[in-house]
């Protein structure tokens, strides 16, 4: 069974009316119960628990890591970050950041970059495209998702260029945005996808639920996938 692991910052949804009144029990429970109820093995964490909510066993223990950040990017120390990007790059645990965790400290571990992008919040509308509609990630997707309101984020997205790339966005406002985009690191896969801004619904639409449901499965660590990655010296083949 498929072991995933929910983070979220449970800050703004427990302070703001405005994100309570979407998310009464958290953004993370709304994240989890899709995928419990798809047969995963789920379990949540939070900024506030003991260690971040990263103890070094919980990392051991999921396959998945999803991840939903926003205002307290900074407050995760540098050395948790770096825990991350060992259990993905060397472990093989997947990783996916959703929304504003492209200002994640994991995300950008990963990345190299500065994750940089356009946006802006006027509850405007936004149409997901799939442009790669054989990809894993887009299974049981239309070739479009529409949210009625969302916040636009813009290019130029300063990302690495994706090795998978499943879905472009499309705004009111004219703004596009390649909003699904997969790569490899090390051991691991990670999958950014785009949608989630804490005043809408977006993580109760049933097809943005299955579009992360299918990104935790892509990413997941494999039963097989053996020792981790270790350097060593080598000893030549051939004579010198």
């Amino acid at each position: 069974m498929t072991r995933v692991l929910v983070w979220s910052e449970h800050r703004q949804d427990r302070t703001e009316e405005a994100v309570k009144a979407v998310y009464p029990q958290g953004i993370h429970e709304a994240l989890a119960a899709p995928l419990r109820a798809a047969g995963l093995e789920v379990t949540t964490a939070t900024l506030d628990e003991p260690e971040h909510g990263l103890a070094e066993e919980r990392l051991a223990a999921a396959d998945t890591l999803v991840w939903w950040g926003h205002r307290a990017h900074a407050e995760l120390p540098d050395a948790l970050a770096g825990r991350v990007r060992h259990h993905v790059t060397e472990r093989g645990m997947g990783f996916v950041p959703l929304h504003s965790s492209h200002f994640s400290k994991p995300f950008l571990a990963l990345m190299g970059t500065g994750c940089y992008l356009k946006h802006r919040v006027a509850g405007e509308a936004e149409r997901l495209w799939v442009v790669d509609p054989g990809h894993p990630v887009a299974a049981g997707i239309e070739d479009h998702i529409l949210l009625p309101q969302e916040e636009m984020y813009g290019e130029p997205f300063d990302i690495p260029p994706p090795e998978d790339l499943v879905f472009i966005s499309w705004f009111k406002g004219g703004e596009v945005f390649r909003s699904g985009c997969g790569w490899r690191r090390g051991l691991g896969r990670v999958f950014y996808f785009r949608p989630g801004h804490e005043t809408y619904p977006t993580f109760h639409h049933p097809q943005i639920r299955r579009v992360i449901l299918n990104a935790v499965r892509w990413t997941a660590r494999p039963p097989d996938l053996g020792t981790p990655v270790r350097g060593r010296r080598s000893t030549p083949p051939e004579p010198l």
